[in-house]
């Protein structure tokens, strides 16, 4: 996959000369020391911040090597993206590019503030497409405080036409982060498990796709069952759980290769491999004569060892961002709970109790918040601090399972199933509980895993 290449550049009409010395200039997204000041919260009024965004612009419409056409049909794809990954992660209600002035390519760096104060624009979003003599292209993005006729943040890259996506993608992160004060999370990518055919004989794949569910792709073709992914740290690896006939294992995916290598084999039920945070480490579960156990193993193989050691079953593991402890769920104490323990399997102790059963849980990259499943009649999806504090439920539906967290641990995806067919779905929810959505997959999908911010 060709590098996304960040670039720092002042737009000029001669756009050529200027795309030259891009390859070797810094990268910084200009950010002035005063201006605006925003806090994140949960008030509706944040939502109230007007974010008008244009069409991309282009210096020349030529033909692309991209699918979205030339590069005046590729501005307004580029904005269009931008504009729904704003949309759709709940703290803006972002308007455009259908229904607003176009600006030209002049104008990008110029912005006609009058108009924008006319439509009650807070802020504003503009961008430009360039094509260069090799194929590749060049996409910039600028975003203004209209009411202070100021340049907030502007940042360019230099894409391959099979990623001009991503450029939408991080243009939307450098205006959420410089918005929001918070770390971006729109160029990033999920791994899920694809599902087809009938519920008594379902094939499950590995697959990805963008955040956006974009640029889906399978990564094994279905002949053995795939189940529970997971990004490694670096995102350069997938690790899975796979049966084959009959014989579960555990393979670590290489992305940059298209290959992969067994971990773990074996005849014993395997359950919920997990990463360390510093992709040294994999934990997982083994059943021996009718008891779970959770295990930790070096991620490049050898010995494994063993964290718990009681009657029943011990299930999952999640890190905490720093490594020191392990969320797992186990049933010690006649139902599924949740547990956390220290790395070396010490101090185990509960820490749900809520009522009915919680399962699943997974720590959030802030370090702040566990997301698991709560069961009591229906399945949601709930969090609660690490101390087991403050639950509170973020989706009441049927059947809502699995959580994994965005990169910024602000949203958390999960799956849900539908009552009595069983299809299965991704959709993710923030933390507000308020802003749900359904990710677009072409077959049936469960098991997420929200990978890191893409380098």
């Amino acid at each position: 996959m060709k590098t996304l290449h960040h670039l720092a550049f002042g737009l000029a009409l001669a756009v050529s000369s200027a795309v030259q010395a891009q390859d070797t200039a810094p990268a910084p997204a200009e950010t002035p020391s005063e201006g605006l000041e925003v806090t994140v919260s949960d008030d509706s009024e944040w939502q109230d911040l007007g974010i008008a965004i244009t069409v991309f612009a282009t210096d020349a419409d030529v033909p692309t090597r991209t699918n979205a056409g030339s590069t005046a049909a590729l501005g307004r794809a580029l904005s269009s993206v931008v504009a729904a990954d704003l949309k759709d992660n709940g703290l803006f209600k972002p308007s455009g590019p259908a229904g607003l002035p176009q600006p030209s390519f002049g104008e990008v760096q110029a912005p006609n503030y009058p108009i924008w104060s006319m439509r009650s624009a807070n802020m504003l979003v503009q961008g430009y497409v360039h094509a260069n003599p090799d194929g590749d292209l060049t996409v910039g993005c600028y975003l203004y405080d209209v009411a202070l006729k100021q340049q907030l943040a502007k940042a360019g890259w230099k894409v391959g036409p099979a990623d001009w996506r991503r450029a939408a993608h991080k243009c939307a992160d450098m205006v959420y982060s410089r918005l929001s004060g918070e770390s971006p999370f729109f160029d990033s990518r999920i791994a899920y498990i694809a599902e087809t055919g009938p519920k008594s004989h379902r094939m499950k794949r590995l697959a990805v796709m963008d955040s956006d569910g974009a640029n889906m792709r399978y990564l094994t073709s279905g002949q053995a069952t795939a189940l529970t992914p997971r990004y490694s740290p670096d995102y350069s690896k997938i690790m899975y759980l796979s049966y084959l006939n009959g014989e579960p294992s555990i393979y670590i995916y290489d992305l940059r290769t298209d290959t992969q290598r067994l971990l773990v084999r074996t005849s014993n039920p395997t359950m919920a491999p997990r990463w360390s945070p510093d992709g040294k480490w994999v934990l997982y579960s083994m059943a021996i004569a009718g008891n779970t156990d959770i295990y930790k193993i070096p991620s490049g193989g050898g010995q494994a060892v063993k964290l718990t050691d009681s009657p029943g079953i011990d299930i999952g593991g999640s890190f905490s961002p720093d490594g020191s402890r392990i969320v797992f769920e186990s049933d010690r104490s006649g139902s599924q709970q949740v547990y956390v323990m220290n790395v070396d399997g010490t101090n185990q102790h509960r820490i749900s109790f809520f009522g009915g059963r919680s399962a699943t849980p997974e720590w959030s990259p802030r370090g702040d918040q566990i997301a698991f499943t709560h069961i009591a009649g229906n399945l949601r999806i709930a969090v609660m601090t690490p101390d087991g504090r403050n639950m509170r439920y973020l989706t009441n539906s049927w059947q809502d399972e699995a959580p994994t967290w965005s990169p910024n641990g602000r949203i958390v995806q999960f799956f849900r199933t539908e009552k009595n067919s069983g299809v299965t779905s991704i959709w993710q929810v923030d933390l507000t509980g308020r802003n749900e959505r359904k990710l677009p997959t072409p077959v049936g999908a469960s098991d997420p895993a929200w990978g890191p911010v893409r380098p």
